[in-house]
């Protein structure tokens, strides 16, 4: 019998990348639900389409991601990021059934000077980050036994992402700005996808795995300026990358000037080795040209 998987936010990076991955695992039946089919925001919604499609295993991957925006959509972003994952894990809870929900680097304040680990203090430096953290709290309170996944800097072949951003404004202008002093870790989110399933299969095979926090992006340490010098290099654009600073670039939404978060946990527990960062970004610009 095949095992049933749910995953919210379908039409996101992640999710799409689910979909991409999942005729590789015929074992399971996946069961793709976009925002309309199961809004995070709408608690009758999520309580309904767990009772009514009744799986295995969930994946979390529905958000409110629009980290500017989230400064005047205060309601919003904490009913979709905070409120919601607490309803679904409380109804997956109790159910049994296990909960994969996919958390950010935001939660951190930036101060940090070495890569960060799960156990390091939260201290959100905006509302998006707040409302993430408050989900995180909501999920394990209402499902203890949960997995929740904290990344960063996502991007994909797929919906808006830096990635693309860059590749239509060096294909527009001579010269572009970027901010050279917020460090970080960029994460393909199709390896993030196969990283999740990996642990599904973990966990459906072996019965094993800790539930708890968990670090996930791909190898590195990069600047965002240096995230489009590479860009630029990969797809040979000729549009000059110049550094600027956070001050040059203000945003309505503060962001932290550090999130290189530590994954030994996750190779750890499930034994996940996540690629080199470069290399996954080759990956994808080819997928984006290809395309």
């Amino acid at each position: 019998m095949q095992k049933k998987i749910l995953v919210t936010g379908a039409n996101g990076q992640l999710g799409m990348e689910l979909q991409q991955l999942a005729p590789a695992y015929p074992g399971f039946q996946f069961i793709f639900t976009t925002r309309n089919e199961l809004p995070l925001d709408d608690p009758d919604a999520i309580i309904a389409s767990i009772a009514f499609h009744q799986p295995h295993y969930v994946i979390n991957c529905g958000a409110y991601t629009a980290v500017d925006k989230a400064e005047s959509e205060k309601e919003l972003a904490y009913k979709i990021n905070a409120e919601g994952p607490g309803v679904l894990a409380a109804s997956c809870a109790a159910a049994g059934i296990p909960l994969i929900h996919i958390s950010t680097d935001y939660v951190f304040n930036g101060k940090a000077v070495k890569p960060i680990r799960e156990d390091d203090p939260t201290e959100p430096v905006n509302l998006y980050g707040a409302s993430k953290l408050e989900g995180e709290k909501n999920v394990l309170r209402e499902h203890p036994s949960a997995i929740i996944i904290r990344t960063a800097w996502v991007y994909s072949s797929f919906g808006k992402n830096f990635v693309k951003t860059m590749l239509r404004l060096m294909s527009e202008k001579e010269e572009i700005g970027v901010v050279n002093d917020q460090y970080g870790t960029p994460t393909y989110a199709a390896d993030l996808a196969d990283a999740i399933l990996k642990i599904i299969v973990s966990l459906d095979t072996k019965k094993a795995g800790q539930p708890g926090i968990y670090h996930y992006s791909n190898e590195g340490q990069i600047s965002w300026y240096d995230f489009a010098v590479a860009i630029a290099a990969i797809s040979n654009s000729k549009c000059r990358v110049k550094p600027i600073t956070t001050a040059q670039f203000p945003t309505p939404a503060k962001r932290p000037a550090y999130s290189v978060l530590d994954k030994s946990k996750i190779k750890q527990v499930f034994g996940i080795e996540p690629p080199d960062w470069r290399t996954s970004l080759g990956k994808c610009i080819r997928k984006i040209q290809s395309e």
